[in-house]
């Protein structure tokens, strides 16, 4: 599902949004919670200060719509 939405042309925070909501109408969970983390060639290509940059998008719904539950899944997933 993922490579579907990322061959299409379009902005990361659409992608990120559709990915949910993929999810969302497909399983209907209790909630879903979306992180896209993508190096982007285009800004790749406009320095060599800019050859590492990382863009980060998240959408989420449902039970993550509690600060408290959000907060626990950025705290999971974040590299120690």
């Amino acid at each position: 599902m993922v490579d579907i939405f990322s061959h299409r042309l379009q902005v990361q925070e659409r992608m990120t949004q559709q990915i949910k909501d993929c999810i969302q109408d497909t399983l209907k969970p209790l909630g879903v919670m979306v992180v896209v983390e993508a190096k982007h060639l285009c800004m790749q290509m406009r320095g060599v200060e800019k050859q590492n940059s990382v863009t980060t998008t998240s959408d989420f719904s449902g039970a993550f719509n509690q600060a408290k539950t959000r907060e626990e899944f950025m705290n999971l997933i974040r590299p120690k």
